[in-house]
């Protein structure tokens, strides 16, 4: 008498990053940058219309993160800027298209 085996299929939780929320909002992510030039990044996007969201940078994955590393050895902090076009933004510029 042969045993079957009954495999029920259990599908995959969906984990959604982060960034993979924004992105899926209308942000595009612009630069990861450390002070004084994240504020001043940050004043000119919004100085030009724009929503702008910044997100603390951690280190992910295998790539070089020498530079970020030493800085935050040094007590200095990143920051990835997220930016997207404000609602009530003034027309479009040629110069700042996608």
């Amino acid at each position: 008498m042969a045993t079957t085996k009954r495999v029920i299929p259990i599908a995959q939780a969906k984990t959604v990053s982060p960034e993979d929320a924004l992105l899926r909002n209308g942000w595009k992510r612009q630069t990861t940058i450390g002070e004084p030039r994240l504020s001043e990044i940050v004043k000119n996007y919004q100085g030009m219309g724009f929503e702008v969201h910044v997100e603390e940078y951690k280190v992910e994955g295998d790539g070089c993160n020498t530079c970020f590393d030493a800085g935050q050895e040094m007590g200095m902090s990143y920051g990835t800027v997220y930016v997207r076009k404000s609602a009530d933004a003034a027309p479009d510029d040629e110069l700042f298209e996608d």
